[in-house]
């Protein structure tokens, strides 16, 4: 009998802010700027309080490949 993984790969896992702000050097106030100016990856809203990232957008954004949408 075969199992099949039901997780998401893990460039697809979503990463809440403190953990962002653990890999990213910048204040909570400064990545919340970043984000609404479009040089930060935009946020995957969960709920009305409650948001999260794409951890390969994160990956991204560290190696410098990520680029803003157009």
């Amino acid at each position: 009998m075969t199992t099949t993984s039901t997780s998401p790969p893990a460039a697809d896992l979503l990463v809440r802010l403190p953990a962002v702000l653990a890999r990213i050097p910048v204040s909570r106030a400064t990545w919340l700027k970043g984000v609404r100016e479009g040089r930060y990856p935009p946020a995957i809203k969960l709920g009305i309080k409650a948001a999260a990232w794409r951890s390969s957008d994160i990956d991204k954004l560290i190696k410098g490949e990520w680029e803003v949408p157009q």
